[in-house]
């Protein structure tokens, strides 16, 4: 499992891990009921506390995407598809915010922005 983490960044490193494993879960690089690293054996690979590394498995397994079992690990949970379409929604409703935010300060009419995704959408 691929993390990496940014002291650049200005979001907690929790948020960098949990968001991360949220992207390799949805994108199938990390599949169903496969085991993550332990707790302690992801805080020594990345260097920091295992607080944090709770934190994130915390907030993982709350959102649904891994479950915990006592004594044997934390796993990849089931895909529920409804809820990772959700999650893939409310990824794409913050990043057009961003991008509405962006269009309006520079003065980028809607019709503008719409031909522009519709340009980016097709080409990829």
């Amino acid at each position: 499992m691929d993390i990496i983490i940014s002291n650049k960044s200005g979001k907690p490193i929790y948020e960098q891990i949990t968001q991360q494993i949220k992207s390799q879960i949805m994108s199938g690089a990390l599949k169903e009921c496969e085991a993550l690293p332990s707790m302690r054996l992801l805080a020594k690979e990345l260097r920091i506390s295992v607080i944090t590394t709770k934190r994130a498995y915390d907030d993982l397994e709350r959102d649904g995407f891994i479950e915990s079992v006592t004594g044997k690990g934390s796993f990849v949970a089931k895909k529920n598809l409804d809820f990772v379409k959700e999650e893939c929604f409310r990824r794409l409703e913050e990043t057009l915010q961003s991008a509405v935010n962006i269009a309006k300060s520079c003065g980028i009419t809607l019709s503008e922005t719409i031909e522009t995704l519709t340009v980016l959408y097709k080409e990829a």
